[in-house]
């Protein structure tokens, strides 16, 4: 199962304990990412974890903190663009109702038992499962999920896409993420900023450094080999030999 990243919010300290305690026994595997003593404090944080993609799967909050409760502080965790799963965590029950209305995913009582939180962090992976799978917010951010943790990468970090054995990679400078879309839906997104030079590469314009021919055999369509240079990385892609002028074409117009 995909580890779970996990706020706890409480302004309690030995609460807090506890629920890391447990956490550590649990299964799915959860990482605490942020802990929290109020929310004024914790409502910043999450909304700027929000904004580059990088918001916690969910949050154990409790009700009643100073400052912003913790209904109002459910209540403004609406408004994130990807908003986490909220689980209260409190001793006074009869606040159960109240937490559903701000589509809260369920309500622990203290002391919190191991089996009720094993429950509950089920029900969280099932709602992450079924949320819509975000690949792209807008033309310049492509969304990805990797290793459990969803993460913004402007379109112009990237250098190439690239399908290999039905997958298909995201590729920065330093770093390698996979992208759960096809190419052709890739290319639709990204316009006029990248293009295709094979069935299997999309690279924007402003990466190519080189074209060359290629000393290595022939293509796949029984011709001479092409190849670009994506800078400012060492890395050669094949060009498509029907895409070789569209490829002249396009170095001639970034340079």
């Amino acid at each position: 199962m995909t580890t779970l990243t996990v706020a706890l919010i409480d302004d309690e300290p030995l609460a807090r304990l506890r629920l890391r305690t447990l956490l550590a026994q649990t299964e799915p595997a959860c990482e605490v990412v942020g802990e929290f003593g109020e929310s004024v404090s914790a409502l910043l944080w999450l909304r700027e974890q929000d904004a580059v993609g990088q918001g916690p799967d969910m949050i154990l909050l409790d009700i009643q903190m100073p400052g912003l409760d913790g209904m109002v502080l459910a209540a403004r965790l609406r408004e994130l663009r990807d908003p986490p799963a909220i689980v209260f965590v409190t001793a006074h029950a009869e606040h159960a109702v109240r937490a559903f209305d701000v589509a809260a995913l369920d309500y622990l009582t203290k002391p919190v038992r191991l089996e009720r939180l094993q429950a509950s962090l089920g029900r969280v992976q099932r709602w992450r499962q079924a949320q819509p799978r975000l690949q792209a917010l807008d033309a310049d951010v492509v969304v990805v999920q990797d290793r459990g943790r969803m993460l913004r990468i402007p379109v112009a970090d990237v250098l190439y896409f690239k399908a290999e054995q039905k997958a298909v990679t995201l590729h920065t400078a330093t770093e390698v993420h996979p992208v759960s879309v096809s190419l052709t839906e890739l290319e639709a997104r990204v316009g006029e900023r990248f293009i295709r030079v094979h069935c299997i590469a999309l690279v924007a314009r402003r990466a190519m450094k080189a074209l060359q021919r290629r000393v290595d055999g022939e293509d796949e369509e029984g011709g001479e080999t092409w190849a670009v240079q994506i800078m400012p990385t060492q890395v050669w892609l094949a060009v498509s030999r029907r895409q070789v002028t569209a490829v002249r074409e396009a170095m001639g117009d970034c340079h």
